[in-house]
C-alpha cells in the first residue's frame, strides 16, 4: 500500500477576516475532494486570516499513481482564483503488507485503549 501526502500553503490576498479566510478554504476543500475523491483538511496556520495550509492524502497499490494525483491536485489547486499557492511538499509513504500498523495497540488522549474491543 502506498500512501501520498501533499502539504499546501495558501496565500489570501485581501482576505481580512478568518470568516472569510473559512468561506474560501471551505471552497477550496469542497471542490478538491469532489473533483479527486481526496482526503483534504485545512491543518495548519488556523489563526492566521492570510494564510493556510492544507494537508491531503491518497492511498494507491503504485508510488506513480499515488504522485501522478498529488501532482493534480496541486495543479487544480493552484489554479483555484481564491488563492495563491506560497509552496507545496510532497511525500509517498510505502506501508509494508506484512507490518502490524493495524493492529497496534495505543492509549487514546481520553486513556481508552486502541484496538481493543
Amino acid at each position: 500500500m502506498v500512501v501520498g501526502v501533499c502539504r499546501i500553503t495558501l496565500g489570501l490576498p485581501g482576505n481580512d477576516s478568518l470568516k472569510g479566510k473559512r468561506r474560501v478554504v471551505r471552497r477550496i476543500v469542497d471542490r478538491t475532494r469532489n473533483e479527486y475523491n481526496a482526503a483534504v483538511a485545512e491543518v495548519g496556520s488556523l489563526d492566521a486570516h492570510r494564510r493556510a495550509e492544507l494537508g491531503i492524502a491518497v492511498v494507491s497499490n503504485d508510488s506513480r499513481h499515488a504522485n501522478e494525483m498529488l501532482d493534480k491536485i496541486g495543479s487544480f489547486v493552484s489554479g483555484l482564483t481564491e488563492a495563491v499557492m506560497l509552496d507545496k511538499s510532497l511525500e509517498i509513504v510505502h506501508i509494508d503488507p506484512e507490518s502490524t500498523l493495524g493492529t497496534r495497540l495505543g492509549r487514546g488522549s481520553d486513556g481508552d485503549d486502541w484496538g481493543r474491543s
